[in-house]
């Protein structure tokens, strides 16, 4: 049991440092279903996970509106103060300058004349449309996503995992403490009786006043031990409360006893048809693997080329003056029917562009290659997790068997010896009450059966605890734990 007030403590100083509250309580005794479920809704890890799984979703749709159309909108008005001349070489016979006869101006001379092909006043408005046809990373990138999302669940299993894990020991030990505070109770009764009777003896002689003596200081200490065993109680219960993230503040109670819960176990029926890949952390290794294996082929798929196809769309206009931008017509009103044909009579005219683009990396200095050759070194690394991961499981196997098969055994015998313990006592009370039994008898009967119920309890505890590892150990704690990944 020491153990367990260890844990109890250790804990206890975590809920002070990090603990959190959330609004929700649940009214009436908890079954350690319900505490689980509970926990699995309410406590921050498993919040943090469902939180991430929905990220891995958007990510999912996010990479997927990459090869849907992209399309952009603009608008302007620009005032260029100051345009650009317009350079060209003089030609006398020609050309768009002419400057009349005899200039003096030697042909071929470049002069900058003003820019009569631009007026200082713009505004354009349109839509330019992007369409993705062929990228062989985005290709790849879809299927990434999707992986991710898988990774993203099986982390989140992981968790819950650890979870039902933490909150079904903290259950455990709550039930436990439970048990022995009622048997305190039934302790410090029989104790109390067998001290109110030897007082009766004393007062008529037919006992010893070093026999009441015993008998009282055998008493105060059971009603000291309670009173410590009483607050430890209340630390085990803030654990339980901290595991599932239940407000700290609100009072929780458990259901059921200790009869309820069956530590019995084959170990031979979880060896049998047992798979790596029925543990969370297998699995998330195995989609970590997955997701490498896509990482080498984006740096291949970078090396084809990208197809993609566009459009511009909008109108334009010039003018002198800022004003002139937002008319509604030019005045065409004195020109020709040639001239309005040829040069149009509205303010905005139409622009259109229309095509495909083709683009591919021809060389780059050999970065690529590199680049595979580390993301392959990564992915003979993951390879290695692989090999030291199924160790570390090969280890938890042997060593949550080992504890189990020691945990039953110690159990076994500790409960023959709470069952001997307590025949003796009841012997020894009987044979002094008769006259043939010392008084020193009875005291130390008491003490050993308490020693035998205390020591009972923490095997019990123990065997729980050895059980719940040993599940662990074989990805049997949680139900979805045991679906394989491929």
């Amino acid at each position: 049991m020491k153990r367990l007030y260890i844990l109890i403590i250790a804990v206890s100083l975590t809920i002070l440092a990090n603990g959190q509250t959330q609004d929700q309580k649940v009214s009436g005794p908890m079954t350690l279903e319900q505490c689980i479920e509970y926990a699995l809704q309410n406590a921050i890890s498993a919040q943090n996970a469902i939180v991430d799984q929905r990220i891995a979703a958007a990510k999912v749709k996010e990479t997927i509106g990459i090869g849907l159309p992209q399309v952009s909108g603009l608008a302007s008005v620009q005032n260029n103060y100051n345009l650009r001349r317009f350079f060209t070489a003089y030609n006398p016979n020609g050309g768009f300058i002419n400057l009349g006869d005899n200039p003096g101006i030697a042909t071929g001379t470049v002069i900058a004349a003003p820019n009569f092909f631009q007026l200082k006043n713009s505004a354009d408005i349109g839509i330019t449309i992007n369409q993705l046809l062929f990228n062989g990373s985005y290709l790849v990138g879809l299927k990434a996503s999707s992986t991710y999302k898988e990774l993203s669940a099986k982390a989140a299993n992981q968790t819950r995992e650890q979870i039902v894990m933490q909150v079904t020991k903290a259950y455990y030990a709550v039930l436990i403490n439970k048990e022995r505070a009622s048997l305190f109770t039934s302790n410090i009764a029989r104790v109390d009786t067998l001290l109110r009777n030897t007082k009766a003896l004393n007062t008529n002689g037919l006992a010893e006043e070093i026999d009441v003596d015993r008998i009282q200081v055998t008493y105060n200490n059971l009603l000291a031990e309670r009173d410590k065993f009483l607050n430890l109680n209340d630390l085990g219960m803030e654990l339980l409360k901290f595991q599932m993230n239940y407000p700290m503040d609100q009072p929780i109670d458990v259901a059921g006893n200790i009869e309820d819960v069956k530590v019995e176990a084959t170990i031979t029926t979880y060896k049998e048809g047992f798979d790596y890949s029925q543990r969370p952390d297998f699995q998330v290794l195995q989609v970590n693997r997955r997701a490498q294996e896509l990482v080498i082929k984006n740096q291949y798929a970078g090396a084809l080329p990208v197809l993609g196809a566009v459009a511009n769309l909008g109108y334009f206009t010039q003018s002198p003056d800022i004003a002139g931008l937002f008319s509604t017509n030019s005045d065409f009103s004195n020109a020709s029917d040639a001239v309005k044909a040829n040069f149009g009579t509205d303010k905005y005219y139409g622009y259109s562009l229309f095509g495909v683009n083709l683009s591919m990396n021809i060389f780059t200095g050999f970065q690529r290659h590199y680049r595979i050759q580390q993301e392959k070194l990564n992915l003979a690394k993951i390879d290695n997790n692989f090999r030291g991961l199924k160790n570390v499981i090969d280890l938890e196997v042997k060593q949550a068997s080992v504890n189990f098969d020691n945990a039953i055994k110690s159990l076994t015998a500790q409960t023959a010896n709470m069952e001997l313990a307590g025949k003796v006592a009841r012997v020894t009370k009987i044979k002094y009450q008769q006259g043939v039994g010392s008084n020193l008898e009875v005291v130390d009967a008491e003490n050993s059966l308490r020693t035998a119920q205390t020591n009972y309890y923490s095997a019990l505890f123990d065997a729980m605890v050895a059980k719940t590892d040993l599940e662990k150990a074989f990805g049997r704690l949680v139900p979805s734990s045991s679906s394989q990944s491929k």
